[in-house]
């Protein structure tokens, strides 16, 4: 029988560790709600009349701005990097962000929240089919039930199946167009992250869609976004709370529980979408869309568990 302060001591120990990793549970969920919000800020801005490049401008370079004050301050070790592998960091800035932004923010203007929620989360779908070509990742049964459930959720949530289409055929194309761009920043990141921490990764990357986000910029738009209260106020929620907040309590969070359940508990951002669109927007969900939901989230829940089961293997 161990003594009485081992004993105290090892009970000290799990109640930190378990309060560590209900912290990093919160942290993930509190991230993924809080990308759920980017539909709600993205309209707030629209309303005031500016387009989807200006709104890509405020996002992508706001976050810039933040980000260059944040890490100054709390992490100056980001700014160090091999200048060879600024390539990489362009792709997934500029494919990557900058192409989600303009394709997700476009789609969320012609479909509901939902439907422009689901169709984002096609991303991790077409990174296994790009991990084939690239890696030679083998297509697992697993994987590939995962592929085909996620297709066939797509037909449901666009109402290609059921007989009534949910989403205009520009506004589906733009929805699978971000799952796509989603999808090739995570491949970008993939190598990105071989080399630097997350942290690093996601300055460089922002940095390069920030810089490359100027060229949205319209002086006459901003001061019509900034002379409205709902301007700013959806500016800032844009910024803070649809971007660099939730990528940072997603990154700490992953300090505490692993990334393949993380990766499922992400799924609950376009949940929070689909809530906010009926909620605020008064957005109609119909059976055939909620059937594709559960399709495309069950397919995104297989390829986060198998990717942990791998990694489990590996250990």
């Amino acid at each position: 029988m161990p003594p009485f302060s081992a004993t105290k001591s090892l009970s000290y120990e799990k109640k930190s560790k378990d309060m560590k990793k209900s912290l990093g549970y919160f942290l993930v969920i509190f991230a993924s709600v809080s990308w759920g919000f980017i539909g709600v800020f993205n309209r707030m801005l629209a309303s005031t009349g500016i387009n989807v490049w200006t709104r890509m401008c405020i996002r992508n370079t706001g976050s810039l701005v933040l980000c260059l004050v944040l890490f100054s301050i709390f992490k100056r070790s980001v700014f160090r990097i091999n200048p060879r592998h600024l390539p990489m960091f362009f792709c997934s800035g500029v494919l990557g962000i900058v192409g989600a932004t303009v394709t997700y923010m476009s789609c969320q203007m012609m479909c509901s929240l939902a439907v422009a929620g689901i169709l984002l989360y096609l991303a991790p779908t077409f990174v296994v089919l790009a991990s084939a070509v690239l890696w030679k990742a083998p297509l697992t049964p697993r994987r590939v039930a995962a592929v085909v459930l996620a297709l066939i959720g797509c037909a449901f949530v666009s109402g290609v199946v059921g007989g009534s289409l949910t989403a205009s055929l520009p506004g589906l194309l733009l929805g699978i167009g971000s799952g796509l761009c989603y999808g090739g920043y995570t491949i970008f990141s993939h190598y990105n992250l071989a080399r630097y921490d997350a942290y690093t990764s996601f300055f460089w990357s922002i940095a390069m869609a920030g810089l490359v986000s100027l060229a949205g910029f319209n002086a006459q738009e901003m001061a019509t976004v900034f002379s409205q209260p709902k301007g700013i106020l959806g500016a800032l929620g844009l910024v803070v709370i649809g971007t660099v907040l939730p990528f940072l309590t997603y990154t700490i969070g992953l300090t505490a529980i692993e990334s393949g359940l993380a990766s499922v508990i992400a799924n609950v951002e376009p949940v929070t979408a689909a809530v906010l669109g009926v909620v605020l927007f008064h957005e109609t969900l119909t059976v055939w869309t909620m059937v594709g939901i559960v399709l495309v989230l069950t397919a995104a829940v297989m390829l986060a568990v198998g990717e942990k089961k791998k990694v489990q293997e590996a250990a």
